[in-house]
């Protein structure tokens, strides 16, 4: 696969694969890859986890992008998918910025759009689906902004420090999505007529 680059206004996405993780494991210091990834300890153990006992089956796969702020080119976090279930086209979207000073600047919405972009267009996903605690507000108005649709709740579904929680599962399709798509090239060739 080759490298995966998109620009944003304050942003670069760079793509990152389970054959990108392996290489970088089999090159590069144990420095080198958490400056890399833009990872702390925990994070490192993760990714050195997931090089050690794999990240793809036959129909699973991964692929996330790190968020590079364009000011200081420093990985600020992490945006993209897990259990990508090619042959069904579907998968679970995550995103996380890493630092507080980056929070509620609109970075994630402004990373998202193009995430979206790529599953749909590049990955041939047809359903995209994320799993967020009812009380995190920020994340669930980035879904509903982007058009996610609630589904339900799945009980018990993830553990936090050692307890069972709830998550609420959204969804996105294909289909409603590229609906999205037009409205807004329509409402912005009808601002550009007005103009």
């Amino acid at each position: 696969m080759t490298d995966i680059i998109i620009n944003t206004h304050r942003l670069v996405l760079k793509g990152v694969s389970p054959q990108m993780i392996h290489e970088l494991f089999l090159t590069k210091t144990k420095d080198e890859i958490k400056a890399c990834l833009g990872a702390e300890e925990q994070e490192y153990e993760r990714f050195k986890s997931m090089h050690e006992k794999g990240m793809e089956t036959e129909s699973f796969s991964m692929l996330f992008f790190l968020l590079i702020e364009k000011t200081s080119n420093l990985p600020i976090g992490r945006c993209g998918f897990h259990t990508w279930n090619r042959r069904h086209k579907r998968t679970e979207l995550f995103y996380l910025l890493t630092y507080d000073i980056y929070k509620r600047k609109g970075l994630m919405t402004e990373a998202l759009a193009p995430v979206l972009r790529y599953a749909f267009e590049q990955m041939d996903i047809h359903r995209i689906e994320a799993l967020v605690a009812n009380w995190n507000t920020p994340s669930l108005s980035l879904l509903k902004r982007y058009g996610f649709s609630f589904e339900g709740t799945r009980r018990e579904d993830y553990v936090v420090d050692g307890k069972s929680e709830n998550s609420d599962c959204y969804s996105l399709l294909k289909h409603e999505w590229q609906a999205r798509e037009q409205q807004a090239a329509v409402r912005t060739d009808i601002a550009n007529e007005t103009a």
